[in-house]
């Protein structure tokens, strides 16, 4: 998958900004986790990456998914034990996960609630970013 315009100036921007230059392997990299918003874990990113790009190595998604998290193009997300998985959604949200299915699932948050969450912070704090997780079962596990 080619990245749009767009994201390629997107992606092109949060590297210049963190003193790096986009690679053939950072955009292929980016362009799987954009195609498929399901919050891969790294292996699920190399398996994905190989279908078009059968030389690349693990060590290499390892490293491209660093350099993306660390640019603020993708965010990681973390569930107790399990494998970190990668997120290209940057609107603040909350996940879901299904502890039966493994599934994770964007939930959107509107400006109240954020506005209400950062009003239970004590006086003088700010909060640069706020991660909400929520685990269970969802719907089609419940039956």
């Amino acid at each position: 998958m080619q990245l749009t315009p767009e994201y390629k100036e997107r992606l092109d921007n949060a590297l210049e900004r963190s003193g790096l230059r986009a690679t053939k392997q950072r955009e292929h990299i980016f362009s799987v986790l954009l195609e498929k918003l399901d919050h891969p874990t790294a292996d699920e990113v190399y398996a994905r990456a190989r279908n078009d790009m059968p030389t690349i190595s693990l060590a290499t998604v390892y490293n491209c998914l660093e350099t993306l998290s660390a640019s603020g193009l993708i965010k990681q997300v973390n569930f107790e034990r399990e494998p970190t998985r990668y997120c290209p959604n940057l609107t603040t949200h909350a996940h879901f996960y299904c502890k039966e299915s493994g599934e994770i699932k964007d939930i959107e948050l509107s400006e109240d609630i954020i506005n209400q969450l950062k009003a239970c912070l004590p006086e003088g704090h700010t909060a640069h970013r706020i991660d909400i997780a929520f685990d269970g079962k969802c719907g089609e596990c419940q039956q």
